[in-house]
């Protein structure tokens, strides 16, 4: 593959979004536990609201029973009473003042067996017309200026033997005892033409009327009238007292918004739980406007549009709030027989206790979230931290860099065996390091030409080394000590190769080929290659007095250097490169290092070397030489020194002129 290629084949990857651990999974956990606990949180309320309002509409039906009931208990004991009154023969069958005391001490008798009576009384053919009311009602005891000791009044009308109307009120104390009489002015009463005793008379069973506003007392009641079954004309009728009705509609509440009303069977509402609203439509009623068509409660008029047209349960949304509606028909009182009573609750209300318990649960729900969230960055940096090192150590292994590892402890089994892994990927790798110039592989990879097999032309300067008489030194010593002494030498060109830029491509024996500009560029490459041998040279000089003090044999280097272009790159088979340098200027390289015998040099270089760096290195002219293998002849020169070196110790800068160093 060409690098070309290598390159293209990058630019193509698809890019790929990433993100810190930490953050997707953190991002992950909060996300799992917004969903797990939105879900129960939502399940959680939807099962509370519908039990909620399932509970309501219980509540309503058995609150429309009980009403429902009462009216029944009612209306049952007042037409009982009423009925009784009307069946048997008595002294009601004769107009006052005819048995005036009978007629007292029955009616005391009927109205003291309901609580509910506001009064009883009997209507005549003639206009007579007898009533009696209890004095319970602070209302009436104003109305009537009663005793303190009253507890009924009876009052009666009747012609006198002039024509006249007599009307006379007598006040009667617990015992049936008279405390006192008055006599009141003629009212122009007349039975005869009140609606009670229109529905009723010379019929044979009770009818109601009502509701309407007692004139004495100022409060809702109704009337249960019945003839008597002895005289059609004389009708009996008793007056109950609504007000218990409306006390029952607005105690019993479900809650505090809830409304409650009785309507007609035109849809009109006749009884409200609102006291306000209640004496309001009696007052409309009683000025003639059976239509209500000026009664306007924006409340019951949304109400009555969403009722259902049964029985039933229905949902009203009235100025944006929601209202659950149940309708129940009276069928069976006589008191408002055919009407229907109508509860309605607002559904926010009914649902607090669930709106409460999901507040609650969203707020349990979020510090679970928080938690986790937490949990899970505490995780995650741990997982990353673990994570962390393991890619530091893939970085050292990119960089060949082999400094020991760390051993990874970790708790997750996956993150423990990859470092394991990775720990013997790095001992593989140092292996193979051993016999690949890993700087040489480091800066390939960087410069992005260990793409595969290829090559490209460039100017280089190789640099070429041997020893001198090698061959001497392995017949004298033993091979492991050979193999000892030329580690510490390669060691020394090693280190100092890699210090001044170079790259050693091969060692050949005991001979190192070098090379700069390549693969990483360099532009002060001949320069650096000539340092570099001087380097070299220093130590070898150290290190030759170490080993003939240990008895040992020196190794005595000789240096070829040349600059020109070669063809570098990638060469071999499939299975196994090597990253080289071929050509003519490798060869003068190598030409140059043998021909230092000729001349009895160390380092030697070509006119090419002394082209590019003459003016910051010394070098020697030692004129034309013909090496093997180049029919073309070389000027040779000696590498010296360094020219600041020189020029800063005037001894060295008279010795390098007698040799004739110069600059091209």
């Amino acid at each position: 593959m060409s690098e070309a290629g290598g390159k293209s084949d990058a630019k193509s990857a698809p890019a790929v979004w990433t993100k810190p651990l930490r953050s997707l999974l953190g991002l992950a956990m909060a996300a799992l536990l917004i969903i797990v606990s939105g879900t129960l949180v939502g399940l959680d309320y939807w099962r509370a609201r519908n039990a909620a309002i399932f509970d309501a509409e219980t509540d309503m039906r058995a609150f429309s029973d009980r009403l429902i009931d009462r009216l029944g208990i009612l209306s049952g004991s007042t037409t009982a009473l009423v009925g009784f009154t009307a069946s048997i023969a008595n002294s009601i069958l004769v107009p006052p003042p005819d048995r005036m005391s009978d007629k007292i001490k029955l009616l005391r008798e009927i109205i003291a067996q309901s609580q509910n009576l506001d009064g009883i009384y009997a209507g005549y053919p003639d206009g007579a017309f007898i009533q009696v009311v209890t004095l319970k009602a602070k209302s009436w005891r104003i109305a009537l200026d009663a005793p303190e000791k009253a507890d009924v009044a009876v009052r009666s009308m009747h012609l006198d033997a002039g024509g006249e109307q007599s009307n006379r009120l007598i006040f009667l104390d617990e015992g049936g005892n008279q405390l006192l009489e008055r006599r009141l002015l003629a009212t122009g009463y007349d039975p005869r033409r009140r609606p009670w005793y229109q529905v009723a008379v010379n019929g044979r069973k009770p009818a109601a009327i009502g509701p309407y506003t007692m004139v004495t007392t100022d409060t809702p009641g109704m009337t249960i009238s019945q003839a008597h079954r002895g005289n059609g004309g004389v009708v009996i009728g008793a007056d109950i007292d609504l007000a218990t009705i409306t006390d029952f509609l607005a105690r019993e509440r479900l809650t505090a918004g809830t409304i409650a009303f009785i309507m007609d069977a035109a849809g009109k509402p006749i009884i409200h739980s609102d006291r306000a609203l209640m004496a309001r439509m009696l007052a409309m009623k009683e000025k003639g406007e059976r239509d209500g068509g000026s009664f306007s409660d924006p409340l019951v008029s949304g109400i009555r549009a969403t009722l259902p047209k049964d029985d039933g349960v229905s949902f009203a949304t009235i100025d944006g709030r929601v209202y659950v509606v149940m309708a129940t028909s009276v069928k069976s009182a006589l008191l408002l027989a055919g009407h229907r009573t109508v509860v309605a609750a607002p559904l926010d209300e009914l649902t607090e206790t669930a709106n409460r318990n999901l507040y609650q649960g969203l707020a349990i729900s979020a510090t679970v979230v928080l938690l986790g969230l937490l949990s899970a960055l505490f995780l995650a940096r741990v997982i990353t931290r673990s994570l962390g090192e393991l890619t530091d150590n893939a970085n050292r292994l990119q960089d060949l860099d082999f400094t020991a590892p760390r051993d990874l402890n970790s708790h997750v089994t996956e993150i423990s065996s990859l470092g394991r892994a990775m720990n013997r990927a790095r001992d593989a790798i140092f292996t193979f390091a051993l016999y690949v110039p890993k700087e040489l592989v480091r800066k390939g990879i960087e410069s992005g030409q260990f793409a595969g097999r290829g090559a490209r032309r460039q100017e280089v300067t190789a640099w070429f080394t041997d020893i001198y008489d090698f061959t001497t030194i392995s017949e004298q010593h033993s091979p492991e000590e050979v193999v000892a002494l030329l580690s510490d030498y390669f060691d020394i060109f090693n280190e100092t190769v890699s210090a001044h830029g170079g790259e050693i491509i091969q060692f050949l024996g005991d001979s190192v080929f070098a090379m700069w500009n390549a693969p990483m560029s360099d532009e002060h490459h001949a320069e650096n290659a000539c340092r570099c041998a001087l380097e070299v040279e220093r130590k070898l000089s150290v290190f030759n007095a170490d080993l003939k003090a240990r008895g040992l044999p020196e190794l005595r280097t000789r240096f070829g250097i040349h600059t020109g272009t070669a063809v570098v790159g990638s060469v071999g088979a499939k299975e196994r490169l090597q990253y080289t340098a071929m050509g003519d200027t490798v060869n003068v390289a190598s030409r140059l290092e043998g021909t230092n015998k000729v001349y009895g040099t160390t380092i030697l270089a070509s006119s090419a070397v002394v082209a590019q760096c003459a003016d910051r290195i010394l070098f020697r002219p030692l004129g034309q030489a013909q090496v093997k293998g180049r029919a073309t002849v070389l000027l040779l020169y000696e590498v010296v020194g360094e020219r600041a070196e020189a020029e800063q110790c005037p001894s060295a800068r008279e010795g390098t002129e007698a040799l004739g160093a110069t600059r091209i």
